[in-house]
């Protein structure tokens, strides 16, 4: 099973901003910690960050077009604006899990609010870095 991991603005920057809130793991460590999670799981991965609107659109894309079978989507503050990054997901028909390192609906209010939500299968929240491995095992025991 083939999944597209997609990281959105400033997930890059993980270990550096804000560690009260996304924890003091650098993003080059999370990469790390995703390859072991799929191959314990089995699964092959491919791992992308932007900080663009439409690199992250060519992202669902690909995944589309190079028949992965699901998208872990942590699209950082688009998550909250982006009704484009939501009609790339329905054109493409794979089953997206949404994962926050946050807890998005104990956040500012302008925060609460998902458009990805709206297709996605599953959301995970509030899990720092653990959440993108619950995401790796829903998609291994087929929740989809």
């Amino acid at each position: 099973m083939k999944i597209m991991i997609i990281n959105g603005p400033n997930i890059n920057m993980l270990g550096i901003r804000e560690t009260n809130l996304y924890g003091i793991t650098f993003y080059h460590d999370l990469e790390k910690k995703i390859k072991i999670w799929a191959k314990e799981n089995n699964l092959k991965v491919e791992i992308h960050q932007s900080n663009y609107e439409g690199k992250i659109i060519d992202l669902i894309q690909k995944a589309y077009f190079k028949k992965f079978n699901g998208i872990i989507l942590n699209a950082g503050g688009y998550t909250h604006t982006s009704i484009s990054i939501l009609d790339a997901l329905k054109s493409t028909n794979i089953p997206c899990i949404e994962v926050h390192l946050t807890d998005i609906e104990k956040r500012e209010e302008y925060r609460k609010r998902s458009y990805i939500s709206e297709y996605a299968f599953k959301v995970i929240k509030g899990l720092g870095i653990e959440g993108y491995h619950q995401a790796l095992v829903s998609f291994k025991e087929n929740e989809i």
